[in-house]
C-alpha cells in the first residue's frame, strides 16, 4: 500500500501564527500514523479571484485558465493527495483573500477530481467570526463531495498573537482528535 498523504493550505500570511500551530498539532496526530503531511502557504501570495470566463470547464483543464499565480500549484497539490486541510484566520468573519481564491478557482475547476478525498477545515480568530468561516471552508468540501470527519468540537481556536492559541486547551484537544479522527477515515477509505 503507498504512503498516505495529507496536504494543509494556510491561509495566514503569518509564518508561525496561530493557523500554523493548529496545523501543527494535527500533523503530529496523523505523522504518528504514518501519513506523510505537507503544509502550503497561501496566505501572503499574490493572487486573484475567478474571472468567471469558464475555461477551466468548456476546455476540461482541470485547472484554472488563469496560469500567472500559484492557485494552478495548490490545485495540483489538492488533486496528489489523500486528505485536504483548508486552514484559515477570521478576517472580516470569513477567510482570508488568498483562501478564498483557493475556494473558487480550486473548487470550479477540479471539484470532481476531489470526490471522496478526505477534508478538514481548521479556523483561528481573535474572538468572532469563526463559525462563518468554519461554514465557507465545509461549502468547499460539500459541494467537492468530500468526506469531512468531525472531531470533539468544530475545528477552531481563538487567540490573537502568534502563540495564543496555545492557551486555548479545547481547540488543541480538538486538534487532536481531528488528526485521530482523519488518520482513521484515510485509512478506511483506503483499506
Amino acid at each position: 500500500m503507498s504512503t498516505l498523504s495529507v496536504v494543509a493550505f494556510n491561509g495566514s500570511p503569518r509564518m508561525e501564527g496561530n493557523t500554523s500551530r493548529m496545523i501543527r498539532v494535527v500533523f503530529s496526530v496523523l505523522e504518528a500514523e504514518g501519513i506523510a503531511v505537507r503544509e502550503v502557504r497561501t496566505g501572503g501570495s499574490k493572487v486573484r479571484g475567478c474571472v468567471a470566463c469558464g475555461r477551466c470547464r468548456i476546455e476540461n483543464l482541470e485547472r484554472c485558465a488563469l496560469d500567472d499565480d500559484p492557485v494552478n500549484g495548490w490545485i495540483d497539490a489538492m488533486k496528489g493527495a489523500d486528505g485536504i486541510i483548508l486552514a484559515s484566520p477570521t478576517y472580516f468573519a470569513n477567510v482570508t483573500t488568498e483562501m478564498k481564491a483557493l475556494i473558487d478557482r480550486g473548487g470550479y475547476s477540479c471539484k470532481h477530481l476531489l470526490h471522496r478525498k478526505v477534508g478538514a477545515p481548521i479556523v483561528v480568530a481573535r474572538r468572532g467570526g469563526a463559525m462563518q468561516a468554519y461554514n465557507a471552508l465545509m461549502t468547499f468540501f460539500g459541494i467537492a463531495q468530500m468526506v469531512v470527519p468531525g472531531s470533539s468540537y468544530w475545528n477552531m481556536g481563538y487567540g490573537l498573537a502568534p502563540g495564543d492559541v496555545e492557551n486555548d486547551e479545547e481547540a488543541l484537544e480538538t486538534m487532536k482528535n481531528l488528526g485521530s479522527n482523519m488518520a482513521w477515515v484515510l485509512r478506511k477509505l483506503h483499506a
